[in-house]
């Protein structure tokens, strides 16, 4: 991390067929936070089906077994693991390094705005070459901020529903001014149920386009989630973005001085 918190890139660049250089993308609080959030969901998402429809069925007296109990206890503190998570995302939009900030989430920025175009274009191959923006792309970015807005609503809808059968003295109680903001428990219980449906797609998309992306860029797309660093063009870090517009317009995501030596060639695809 360079000392105006500019992500730094590795002295000696990875070499294949085309000179590459290996930068350090997802730092460690946006790795640890995505993967608490991909387990949780997938805690809460088999919890909360059997909580809503029990498919076990175990021989002799419920009291004795104590099956519903234990799921909506896993259910509980998977919750708060989710919650958490998603709270320190949001806090690290904010802390992190540029590649993780909010405006990659929302893109206020004219170059950014520029590249939705371009990046639906490749998204239906209408361009050869993907994307040159290193971390989320413009369109991802705002994929990603609704996924948020749907990690919010099961954050508040659950609460709503826990809330009401919350123990007496609980802070939990406090939380009850979210059933009439979602139209009762039985609205609220509907979207909390929708919503995981929506989420689980969404989920779907995403590893299938890492995956996809990774092949095609072959930047390492799926092994930064684990090691943080990808393996990008010189000209992508200096002129992010710059297939969509030109390079007059592109404004560069690292200072000049921090740039890669070598000088970057024009243009491709």
């Amino acid at each position: 991390m360079s000392a105006v918190g500019f992500p730094a890139v590795a002295a000696a660049p990875h070499r294949s067929d085309t000179d590459l250089v290996r930068v350090y993308v997802w730092q460690w609080p946006v790795r640890l936070t995505h993967w608490v959030i991909f387990l949780s969901i997938a805690t809460l998402s088999v919890t909360g089906i059997y909580i809503g429809r029990p498919f076990l069925v175990v021989p002799g007296e419920a009291r004795f077994h104590f099956v519903m109990g234990t799921m909506k206890v896993i259910h509980f503190y998977a919750a708060i693991a989710f919650t958490l998570a998603v709270l320190s995302r949001v806090l690290w939009m904010f802390l992190g390094n540029t590649y993780s900030r909010w405006d990659k989430f929302i893109p206020v920025a004219r170059r950014r705005r520029l590249g939705i175009v371009g990046t639906v274009k490749f998204y239906f191959f209408a361009l050869r070459k993907p994307p040159g923006f290193i971390g989320h792309n413009p369109l991802a970015g705002m994929a990603y901020a609704i996924v948020f807005l749907f990690y919010f609503t099961m954050i508040g809808t659950g609460l709503a529903m826990y809330s009401v059968s919350a123990r007496v003295g609980s802070p939990l109680r406090s939380f009850e001014f979210l059933v009439p903001l979602f139209g009762g428990l039985s609205t609220a219980h509907w979207i909390h149920h929708v919503i995981m449906w929506l989420i689980l797609g969404f989920a779907v998309h995403h590893v299938y386009s890492a995956i996809y992306m990774s092949q095609v860029e072959a930047n390492a797309t799926v092994e930064s989630i684990f090691s943080g660093y990808k393996f990008v063009p010189p000209e992508d870090v200096i002129y992010s973005g710059y297939r969509f517009v030109s390079r007059e317009e592109s404004v560069p995501d690292r200072p000049a001085h921090a740039a890669p030596s070598r000088k970057p060639g024009g243009p491709r695809g």
